[in-house]
């Protein structure tokens, strides 16, 4: 390892001397990013280029230019209101579905996680060990999740077992639009909340003591003190979970797709299905209308990202 490491000193050495020192870790970064370039850069490109081409041809050279038409198809509605007054209605029930999904999961999600990292920031039984359940879940495959869930909540599943074995009727959960929304954000929840369960035992732990004992020392109640010192410095770890979940739950797909395949009809179908059914899965495969798709939820997503930097960097300086 020595002789191998005697070896690149005499050639970097040369390249410092003619770029200098300063310009020395970009050489480094180099290789990152070449392959940031090749497997994200370039594929933006070549996805936005699909999305002012027409046709049915996979090759970009092979596809004639039509410029925003893809665009304006998506977005020619009577009503934006109504998904069913416009010409590509699927689209637009993606979009609601998805808005639908991300207000109810985000909410409940950083409810469930703030209430979950209070109780585990106390002395209890077992800590360790409830904070490792809540935390595993999320090593798990989406797609087992889904699978696991699946198998739970079938006609034959093993909850309608149970509920049939004390006098209850079996409840068809896939049939059933509201049931397939309602266990759609449960299972999302339940598959991601340790995460952001974390994120927030780490901001309450770093909460200084001595705060809590001043309150007790004064008879705050426990109510005041969660409002005037937890909530407050707790805020910014609060509205880094949020803007994760954000775009966390605007992405959402695989789980979805295998619990529920985006049934009954489309009551569960998400914008990124909407983009995975239109490109690759529908007979008739519209390259050009699914790259527009993911050119918008593209753009909705830097919207997030940038606002998630923004909140770091906050959280930083603050």
């Amino acid at each position: 390892m020595r002789v191998l490491f005697g070896l690149l000193e005499t050639p970097f050495r040369a390249l410092q001397r003619i770029l200098g020192i300063g310009r020395m870790p970009y050489i480094f970064l180099l290789p990152n990013l070449a392959f940031f370039g090749i497997f994200v850069i370039v594929p933006l490109i070549i996805n936005f280029a699909f999305s002012v081409t027409g046709g049915d041809e996979l090759f970009l050279n092979e596809r004639p230019y039509v410029g925003g038409e893809q665009y304006s198809y998506l977005a020619d509605c009577g009503s934006y209101l109504d998904p069913q007054s416009c010409r590509e209605d699927r689209f637009w029930r993606g979009i609601y579905n998805t808005i639908t999904f991300v207000f109810f999961q985000v909410a409940f999600m950083v409810l469930f996680s703030l209430v979950t990292a209070l109780i585990l920031n106390r002395e209890i039984r077992g800590r360790g060990f409830f904070r490792a359940a809540f935390f595993f879940p999320v090593l798990l495959s989406p797609v087992v999740v889904a699978l696991i869930w699946k198998w739970i909540l079938l006609r034959d599943g093993v909850l309608n077992a149970g509920l049939t074995s004390i006098g209850f009727e079996r409840i068809l959960f896939f049939v059933d639009p509201t049931w397939s929304m309602f266990w759609a954000i449960f299972v999302s929840i339940w598959a991601h909340m340790g995460f952001y369960t974390l994120i927030l035992l780490a901001g309450l732990q770093a909460i200084p003591p001595d705060l809590y004992e001043a309150a007790e020392m004064d008879g705050t109640k426990r109510e005041r003190v969660f409002w005037r010192i937890t909530l407050p410095l707790l805020w910014p770890n609060l509205l880094v979970v949020i803007v994760l979940a954000l775009i966390k739950a605007v992405q959402i797909f695989d789980e979805v797709f295998v619990l529920t395949g985006g049934g009954p009809g489309t009551a569960t179908q998400f914008i990124v299905q909407y983009i995975y059914t239109t490109g690759f899965a529908n007979q008739v495969q519209n390259f050009g209308l699914a790259a527009a798709a993911s050119v918008v939820l593209g753009v909705v997503l830097f919207v997030l990202t940038l606002v998630q930097l923004a909140v770091t960097r906050r959280k930083e300086d603050g």
